[in-house]
């Protein structure tokens, strides 16, 4: 799988995001092991954009593990400074999962008050009612009833 090729442009944004990210994943002496690759992939898949430090002195290393993690995991090479390196990959569209027993959430009412005599200003007050509840004409809140329904209507049904 060949890198992704981004504009200088792009890559500066990227490069910008990327600042006050702290590294998620560390190779150590052993270089890049399987395990190391896997643990990036991961972080690729959460994140998109991921910080990697290398405990390595020697920047030759550190620059052909930034193209060869770029070329295994489909990812682009951002930035290498330091010991850091940077990656990107477009985050995986997320599968929305639609639940049938889904009951409605709370929502938030305004409930007015007049004063008896017209001389005072109306008293707003809003309260969170949840989907189990529901507002009377006095403005008060009630639980919603569960109605009863005969035994002659649920055999028809």
């Amino acid at each position: 799988m060949p890198a992704i090729q981004l504009t200088p442009a792009q890559r500066k944004d990227h490069r910008a995001d990327a600042h006050h990210l702290d590294p998620v994943v560390h190779i150590g002496n052993d270089g890049l092991t399987d395990a190391v690759v896997r643990e990036i992939d991961g972080a690729l898949k959460a994140h998109g954009l991921i910080k990697v430090r290398v405990f390595s002195d020697e920047r030759e290393a550190r620059e052909t593990m930034l193209r060869e993690l770029a070329e295994r995991l489909d990812a682009a090479p951002i930035q290498h400074i330091g010991k850091l390196l940077v990656l990107w990959r477009p985050l995986p569209p997320k599968e929305k999962v639609e639940r049938d027993d889904r009951m409605p959430g709370p929502r938030t009412v305004k409930l007015v008050s007049f004063s008896k005599s017209g001389n005072h200003r109306a008293t707003v007050k809003k309260v969170q009612v949840f989907g189990n509840q529901r507002v009377t004409a006095g403005g008060m809140i009630k639980r919603a009833k569960v109605r009863a329904s005969s035994v002659k209507k649920k055999a028809s049904d």
